[in-house]
């Protein structure tokens, strides 16, 4: 029995994100339905396909779900989804994007019948706003996302990687939304109705690059293929043998990395001190050390670097991830049934210990286990198991979180269930304070209280209470398990053996707190060979297949994302942590999860990983043209480095394009009708478009396509999302007062619960602020105790320098 296995899931329309929140809770157990018109979900035609015409990409969406399939013609139709909607947990609900035939049905009535029912509502762009009607893909989304412009070659145009993220983004949040759902209605019986936005969901992975540039002025420009701002060298390079992904974040990993290539001169260079002055030398600092790179292989770079602790690795191919036995036996590969196809595609990333996912599982052909979902079979309509409790209470009122992580992955998931109304306490030391308020320990920095104006640590950790400890004394230590034995959940994204050397593994908290859910969000897991390999975001990505099919067919792997896998960690951990609560709620007992965050960016690569293992052949790059739509590209707008995305995604959106452009004679050529048809012209097409865009401005061409009904998006840069008219309508950007600070903006949920958007109850906590309404109003401690504690050093508010650091050392050493 799975941990979800409780629950019965119904999925409506067709849409990437809804298939791949339902199929989250298909991996741990629960019946998922499927609807589908009498030809399938349109994603059944998507590209990868299998040797045999199987949609790879839906293959990985929709593996061990049951596939019912409605005509709205048949009169029976509406009954039958009627009655499975009436009996089900949870509606994920995707006609907004495409309705693929779906039966009209009353929802309002129903969720009179099914007070309970908690509805999980996907669009584009949520249900207001500037851009509501808008037309819109993947690709569209990422650029307006600013996911796109800073990626590429300095000259243009961008470069933007395939389809497939945005379903797997906002999946993950309706995923969120609809669990943190079950855990409240457990509380309070009350179904949820949560509004998820696709756009707002990949704002994710931007928002961290948009309130850099948000500090350091509007700066931030497209670089070069594998290179990001604020940090170099953080990029892919070519070995004797294969690519090896490299990040230098700190000093010391600067240092290690140039002694490792004997480049003596960059490391003495004090003018080279943190990544942001590397930036101003790129070019020099890369002549001199690609040539190195090339005289060993990846693999042997790989270990030298796990030697000298700096985050580089392997950079592998579709071919390598399914051949890695690790992968396989850890279950982030996993077996999968197309029909009379076998293959591999990836498993569930969500590694809960104690109640462990599928592995792996078979497609459903269309209509494939209707009889299991016939109204007879569904049971009596669910009723709530309380009376529906106060509607503006969030649903993890009640959940106590204590929260060791720091940076960006541990601290997004732990703000998510803080913005969801956990009480997450923020442990931090003041030797070792979260590493988002800086890694400079030099006096003006510390004495200047720079560690309190990192809006960077800001955006992750509002909504948090914080306090200081030092572990490493006994009495930080029994301070930190009084507040673990009465918590819900403990989250830490530190190297694997950190806590546990302090006495804080989970086989100790578990005997402390037999209920306590722990997580350990570590870069390659527990288990892993690579346990020890130092990795940031950016190491993730690289090691995670993703780049090998990302830019044009000839080039390198091209990386995304300064730190893609960052956000990705953190919210698949928070996906995790949410189904191991549902399970304790139900049963008393917690668990383990060892989430390895590289695995969580595999989903990015499923489909490629699913054709491969059937067929074979080396997956196609398409640069910045679609397997399926075209035209699609990134085409040249008036002014400087202005660009816009411009797709063609059905056939009735092409002779729109061609009124645009005015061309009616390829709108009236019947040949042109189809993709593949057009797919011979494709380069007059791409012609025609950029002429005609070149003449506008990114915001007037954007206005015009969509008004005529064609996707378009401006490429924009992450700054520009802080004036996006459709997030400030929708209330997804606001404001908020800080000490040190003042008023800064900050970005909300990217789903509304109920029609409103999630407020920002509580500015980020400076360091040590709540030190004494925890420990006094929580633990019972005395002022003098607390006094004491000050004294001491286990408590405090204000940073350690490096001089000071290191006399706190040598007083525990000695």
């Amino acid at each position: 029995m799975g941990a979800l296995s409780h629950l019965r899931i119904v999925e409506i329309g067709s849409a990437a994100a809804a298939s791949y929140c339902a199929r989250l809770f298909a991996d741990f157990g629960a019946t998922v339905h499927k609807i589908e018109p009498p030809q399938g979900d349109p994603l059944r035609r998507t590209a990868p396909l299998t040797p045999k015409g199987q949609s790879a990409w839906f293959a990985f969406l929709n593996f061990n779900k049951s596939s019912v399939a409605l005509d709205p013609a048949d009169a029976g139709a509406v009954a039958r989804l009627t009655v499975l909607i009436e009996n089900c947990d949870i509606l994920i609900d995707g006609r907004d994007v495409d309705a693929a035939d779906c039966p009209v049905f009353d929802l309002a009535a129903l969720k009179t019948r099914n007070p309970g029912l908690i509805h999980v509502d996907v669009s584009w762009f949520g249900p207001d706003g500037p851009y509501v009607k808008f037309e819109a893909t993947d690709s569209t989304i990422r650029a307006l996302t600013g996911l796109v412009k800073l990626v590429g070659p300095v000259e243009g145009p961008p470069a933007h990687a395939p389809d497939f993220q945005t379903g797997i983004f906002a999946g993950l949040w309706g995923f969120i939304a609809a669990a943190s759902s079950v855990l409240g209605r457990m509380r309070d019986g009350r179904g949820r109705t949560s509004a998820l936005s696709i756009f707002e969901s990949s704002i994710a992975v931007t928002e961290y690059i948009m309130f850099e540039s948000f500090t350091r002025g509007d700066i931030m420009r497209r670089i070069g293929v594998n290179r990001f701002w604020p940090t170099f060298p953080v990029g892919i390079y070519e070995t004797k043998q294969g690519w090896l992904g490299v990040t230098t974040v700190t000093p010391a990993q600067w240092r290690a990395f140039c002694e490792m290539l004997e480049l003596y001169d960059l490391r003495d260079d004090a003018t080279l001190f943190m990544g942001v002055d590397r930036l101003l030398r790129m070019e020099e600092i890369e002549s001199k050390f690609i040539p190195k790179l090339k005289s060993r292989t990846a693999q042997e770079w790989f270990a030298e670097g796990l030697k000298r602790k700096i985050p580089i690795v392997p950079v592998p191919d579709i071919g390598d991830l399914i051949g890695d036995d690790e992968k396989k036996s850890s279950g982030a590969i996993v077996p999968i049934a197309i029909g009379d196809e076998t293959g591999f595609t990836a498993g569930s990333m969500q590694r809960l210990t104690g109640t462990p996912p599928r592995r792996g599982g078979a497609v459903p052909a269309i209509g494939e286990g209707q009889r299991a979902a016939s109204p007879s079979s569904d049971g009596a309509v669910r009723a709530p198991a309380t009376k529906p409790g106060d509607p503006k209470r969030l649903s993890l009122e009640g959940v106590r979180v204590i929260d060791f992580s720091m940076g960006w992955a541990g601290p997004i998931c732990t703000r998510t269930l803080a913005d969801l109304g956990a009480d997450v306490i923020k442990i931090e030391a003041t030797q070792y304070p979260d590493w988002w308020r800086g890694v400079d320990r030099r006096p003006a920095y510390v004495l200047e209280q720079m560690y309190e104006k990192s809006v960077r640590y800001c955006i992750m950790n509002r909504n948090k209470r914080g306090i200081t400890l030092d572990l490493t004394q006994p009495q930080g230590l029994q301070l930190a398990k009084r507040l673990l034995a009465d918590a819900d959940l403990v989250v830490d994204n530190y190297s694997v053996e950190v806590l546990p050397k302090l006495g804080l593994g989970y086989e100790v908290l578990s005997q402390l707190n037999p209920k306590i859910v722990m997580m350990s969000m570590s870069a390659f897991g527990a288990g892993s060979i690579y346990r020890d390999c130092r990795a940031y975001g950016s190491t993730l990505e690289q090691g995670s297949g993703l780049p090998s099919v990302v830019g044009d067919a000839n080039g390198p792997p091209v990386m995304s994302h300064t730190a893609f896998g960052d956000a990705v960690g953190g919210l698949n951990g928070c996906a995790a942590v949410l189904t191991a609560l549902i399970h304790a709620r139900l049963t008393g007992k917690g668990q383990f999860i060892d989430l390895a965050q590289i695995e969580c960016m595999m989903p990015f690569a499923a489909p490629w990983i699913v054709a491969h293992s059937i067929d074979g052949r080396t997956p196609v790059k398409h640069g910045n043209r679609h397997p399926d739509f075209v035209p699609h590209g990134c085409f040249p707008c008036a002014g400087s480095d202005n660009w816009i995305v411009v797709a063609v995604s059905s056939g009735e959106m092409w002779p729109r394009l061609c009124r645009v452009l005015g061309r009616a004679d390829w709108a009236a050529d019947e040949t042109l009708g189809s993709a593949a048809n057009r797919r011979r012209i494709e380069s007059e097409i791409e012609a025609a478009i950029a002429n005609w865009t070149s003449t506008r401005l990114p915001d007037d061409a954007m206005g015009a396509l969509q008004a005529a009904g064609v996707a378009a998006g401006v490429a924009r840069l992450p700054i520009e999302l802080l004036k996006d008219p459709h997030l400030h309508a929708r209330g997804f950007i606001q404001e908020i007062d800080r000490a040190f600070i003042g008023r800064h903006p900050q970005p909300s949920m990217p789903f509304r619960e109920n029609g409103a958007p999630f407020e920002i109850r509580s500015a980020p906590p400076t360091l040590g602020e709540h030190n004494r309404e925890i420990l006094a109003g929580m633990l019972g401690l005395s002022d003098a105790e607390i006094d004491q504690l000050a004294r001491e050093g286990i408590i405090g508010t204000e940073m350690l320098m490096e001089e000071q650091l290191v006399k706190e050392k040598k007083r525990a050493a000695g």
